[in-house]
């Protein structure tokens, strides 16, 4: 599995931003006021899994030097599944393609009210929603790229050749 790639992120949310900030732009009447509390729940994800990178990370570190994880007592230290890390990974992974989506719809959303705080009335609020919005989807692609990063396997000392660099059996050039 590979690392989610920042740069994919960002064209990602920056293509998202373009395409909402058409739709707007072509229907905004038609749409509902965007109420504060929409993107909350992105902020809960987000809380979520910075917290689980915390404690995953703890767990992990503590697996590898061979001591209990803080705030257990040796007996019932148990080891961290591996499966849970690679499902963890795949979580952090989905978690940041969702917050970059997010992240550029609501500042699509941004791109046509906060220019028109002055003359469109519900625009006011929604830039608002869309400043929390982007906020919150920013810090759940953040927590999840936390996340991913605690999740990689760290390379063995024995798998490198001291010479070359590289994994014995492969040829380097």
């Amino acid at each position: 599995m590979t690392a989610v790639r920042r740069r994919d992120l960002l064209f990602l949310a920056v293509a998202v931003a373009v395409a909402v900030w058409l739709v707007v732009r072509a229907g905004y009447g038609d749409l509902p006021p965007f109420r504060w509390w929409l993107p909350v729940p992105l902020g809960v994800l987000a809380v979520a899994e910075a917290l689980g990178a915390r404690t995953l990370r703890a767990r992990l570190s503590a697996q590898r030097e061979g001591r209990p994880a803080p705030g257990r007592s040796a007996a019932a230290a148990r080891p961290v599944e591996p499966l849970l890390v690679a499902r963890v990974a795949v979580l952090a992974q989905a978690s940041a393609w969702v917050g970059a989506v997010l992240a550029g719809a609501w500042a699509g959303l941004l791109l046509h009210t906060a220019p028109a705080l002055g003359r469109l009335a519900y625009a006011r609020g929604d830039t608002v929603t869309g400043v929390i919005g982007v906020v919150v989807a920013a810090g759940l692609v953040a927590a999840a790229l936390w996340l991913e990063h605690v999740c990689r396997v760290p390379p063995d000392s024995d798998d490198e050749d001291p010479g070359t660099g590289s994994a014995p059996g492969r040829r380097s050039g």
